[in-house]
């Protein structure tokens, strides 16, 4: 238990994330100042905001759509004191190891999956507060997408299944580098649609085998039903899925997608445009809490965090129709600068 505890704390995703704004959100407590939300929040609380400054930051029902849930509040003032320099990203990344890590998989109840939708960082204070003297910091998870941009979670990470999945429907897109990218429409060129969330069933780890005949079969007939029986490889397309890694089924992420893409080409995947699902179909229903949906910021927060690539060593499987297999949840950093 131990070993499996430690490979997990290993393994963490982690991020710099992003500073808050001075004197944002909150109710005027007079007629000049204002309550910074950020800082009253405590563990369990989740924050919301729209701008990409943080500006209009406030305090939201998990059960609403939010882009932070605080795991604990640190206190770093004494490993970084009153003359210490305002840390740059790397020193940001050692200190949400020293101090978020842990507090984040103690909220979670030592389950966390490294491969799974959750990253953890700092809310950090920001320059101007921490030219103040400010050293508090809000630790907390996000939900991230393949190429790192900030998505909208829903439901608190406590009792939430953390497999990486997305609602039917949601189009993911295309990096430089011939990877997944976040979510966009799928008017856009992108490398895979949606098509269905497909329980594992319950008990042992599955082995991958295991894991793709199952998927083989419950990813074909969901996809026939997505698109009303469409000729998938007539217009270059095929059903592909992922699958879970033991360090993900140990943390109760059991939830696997099927999806449609093009076929892929030498150095990656392939970019293709609109939807194949069956335009008289009756309209989707998302799950409850749904999963990611949409993208709600135009531009990513940063360098990626669950990133796409062919060379890990420690790539969760992901299997079906020749895909490439999917890359490991990588350790990066995605710093936002306020502008005020």
């Amino acid at each position: 238990m131990l070993g499996a505890f430690a490979s997990a704390f290993a393994l963490l995703a982690l991020s710099t994330f992003t500073s808050w704004p001075v004197g944002a959100g909150g109710v005027a407590v007079t007629t000049s100042t204002q309550v910074n939300p950020v800082l009253e929040a405590q563990a369990g609380d989740c924050l919301n905001w729209t701008r990409k400054d943080l500006t209009d930051v406030a305090k939201v029902d998990c059960a609403a759509q939010h882009l932070f849930e605080v795991t604990g509040v640190a206190d770093i003032s004494a490993s970084h004191g009153p003359q210490a320099p305002f840390p740059d990203d790397a020193a940001w990344q050692q200190i949400s190891r020293d101090n978020c890590a842990q507090l984040s998989l103690a909220y979670l109840g030592n389950k966390f999956d490294p491969f799974g939708k959750y990253t953890v960082g700092p809310l950090n204070p920001g320059e101007r507060l921490w030219a103040g003297g400010q050293r508090t910091l809000r630790c907390g998870l996000q939900v991230a997408g393949p190429a790192g941009g900030l998505l909208p979670a829903f439901g608190t990470a406590r009792t939430q299944d953390q497999s990486d999945v997305y609602d039917p429907g949601v189009c993911l897109g295309i990096t430089e580098a011939l990877g997944v990218g976040d979510p966009v429409e799928c008017a856009k060129p992108h490398t895979f649609e949606i098509v269905g969330v497909v329980p594992l069933p319950p008990g042992d780890y599955p082995s991958p085998d295991a894991q793709d005949e199952l998927m083989a079969d419950e990813c074909a007939r969901i996809a026939a039903e997505y698109t009303g029986g469409v000729d998938l490889k007539a217009r270059g397309l095929i059903v592909s899925w992922d699958t879970r890694a033991p360090e993900s089924w140990a943390a109760g992420s059991h939830l696997a997608n099927c999806k449609i893409g093009a076929v892929p080409v030498e150095g990656g995947l392939a970019a293709w445009e609109g939807s194949v699902r069956n335009p008289d179909a009756p309209p989707l229903t998302t799950s409850n809490p749904p999963q990611t949906t949409a993208v709600q910021q135009e531009e990513a927060t940063g360098a990626p965090l669950h990133s796409q690539s062919n060379t890990s060593s420690e790539a969760p499987p992901s299997s079906g129709a020749s895909e490439p297999t999917s890359a490991s949840a990588t350790t990066t950093t995605a710093t936002t600068t306020t502008t005020r």
